[in-house]
């Protein structure tokens, strides 16, 4: 792929990074001097010193051929421009990250893939490690919904169970699916039926309409979840 990155900071370089370690021609957009010339020495791809809020940056950056630009740079509206301009050139993907949520909406009605601030979902990772402690992995899907992979610990009452007859009893909701099943001693990730009996060790991933609450992560014998976070004004 030929790929436009707009912006090397602590975003864009480990982009660049991975973009041009996996072989894909990468063009570096930069407006400060030291970072344009750090990321032309460190990575094999061609770097423009220059503002791609500027249409004529972006044709000199290639946009015309390229497959994607990437805006990474720490000011939504510098994003949101180089967006609509990356739009106006025909980009067929066009992808940017966003400080702000509310200025969500206003990325897409310019037809960009947004990515939140990653600051702000490594602080939501980091609050859930402490607040769903068994969960291993997850994912928002909607307002409520989740996808998130969970241990089956030895003492999960649906250990040993079919999962048709976990929802046949209740154990399961109808808004519960397990989707996928990783176990030790299998090469590849299970693709569970209904005759597929839940195993302790087995790692889950998991779709909850309503998220991995308490009573969901109780099914796989996860009952810590019912802890809470301390607050501020606790006793020491």
């Amino acid at each position: 792929m030929y790929l436009i990155v707009v912006g090397a900071g602590d975003i864009g370089i480990p982009l660049v990074d991975i973009a041009t370690r996996s072989g894909h021609e990468v063009v570096v957009v930069e407006t400060d001097d030291e970072k344009a010339e750090y990321v032309a020495a460190e990575y094999d791809c061609l770097v423009l010193n220059d503002d791609a809020t500027v249409k004529e940056t972006l044709l000199e950056a290639g946009a015309r051929r390229a497959d994607a630009i990437i805006s990474t740079t720490d000011e939504d509206a510098t994003n949101v421009m180089v967006c609509l301009l990356a739009t106006e050139l025909a980009v067929p993907s066009v992808v940017s990250v966003v400080h702000n949520p509310h200025h969500r909406p206003l990325f897409e009605r310019i037809g960009a893939n947004t990515i939140e601030n990653p600051a702000s979902l490594i602080a939501e990772y980091l609050y859930r490690a402490v607040k769903r402690p068994s969960i291993v992995d997850f994912m928002r899907v909607g307002d409520t919904a989740e996808v998130f992979e969970i241990r089956v610990s030895e003492s999960a009452p649906i250990v040993g169970m079919r999962l048709d007859d976990a929802a046949d009893d209740g154990l399961l909701p109808d808004d519960v699916l397990v989707v996928a099943v990783e176990r030790n001693g299998e090469s590849d990730p299970i693709t569970p039926r209904g005759s597929t009996a839940v195993r302790s060790g087995d790692l889950l991933t998991v779709y909850s309409a309503k998220g991995a609450t308490p009573d969901v992560t109780d099914v796989f014998g996860h009952y810590e979840d019912h802890s809470t976070v301390p607050s501020d004004n606790s006793a020491v």
